[in-house]
């Protein structure tokens, strides 16, 4: 089953900072207070995993506000979000800009040099692997004090925030998220550039499959 709530929280961003390891052990996240009509959000942003031994990975790109409608339109709050495509829910597998080679589907794999003619034209999103300090040192440079600020994930169930900001998919059959695999439900944190065009950060964890089935389970 996915997870029980999923959207969006669109605001500005007041500032960051890091979790200290002591207090949160292997766990660790960058935080972000985000304001918006209904108060200051807290939204922890995952940059590393106990149970993997790669940690987190991630990619840091930019989009054009028009292949992510329509939530650039919403006004500034939390905006609960349909899983499903169309409904401005992010999913790095079927989202047409968030794909290993955005925009591009196929059935099966293409010859040699097709993929050649392609990495030149439309080159590729590899996911980058390290350590949690890698990952928030990837994050960072686009958390800049007054930018408008889109988080995806999963709203606190108590007060203002949001978890659950990163993939929420393909988690192995036996671990503790397998239940809440499911597709078109994934996180990701998005910064408005002065151009208009966003910045986005997407991360999973390495345990997480990067192709999944109709309901969110590794295939």
């Amino acid at each position: 089953m996915p997870l029980d709530s999923y959207g969006v929280l669109s605001g500005t961003l007041h500032r960051h900072f890091r979790d200290t390891p002591d207090t949160q052990g292997h766990w660790f996240h960058v935080n972000l207070e985000v304001d918006a009509p209904a108060g200051r959000y807290r939204c922890a942003v995952d940059v590393d995993s106990k149970q993997s031994t790669t940690g987190v990975q991630w990619k840091v790109f930019t989009l054009a506000a028009s292949v992510l409608d329509p939530v650039p339109s919403l006004d500034p709050g939390y905006h609960e979000l349909s899983m499903s495509s169309g409904s401005g829910a992010l999913d790095y597998q079927r989202h047409p800009a968030l794909r290993h080679r955005p925009g591009c589907a196929f059935p099966v794999r293409p010859p040699a040099w097709l993929r050649d003619l392609m990495d030149r034209l439309n080159p590729p999103r590899p996911w980058n692997s390290g350590s949690n300090l890698d990952a928030a040192q990837a994050l960072e440079p686009i958390l800049l004090p007054g930018r408008e600020i889109m988080v995806f994930g999963e709203p606190f169930d108590h007060g203002l925030g949001m978890h659950n900001v990163h993939q929420n998919q393909g988690d192995p059959y036996g671990s503790q998220w397998w239940d809440d695999n499911g597709t078109w439900q994934d996180g990701a944190t998005l910064t408005r550039r002065p151009d208009g065009l966003y910045d986005v950060f997407l991360n999973k964890f390495s345990s997480q499959a990067e192709v999944t089935g109709p309901d969110g389970h590794p295939v």
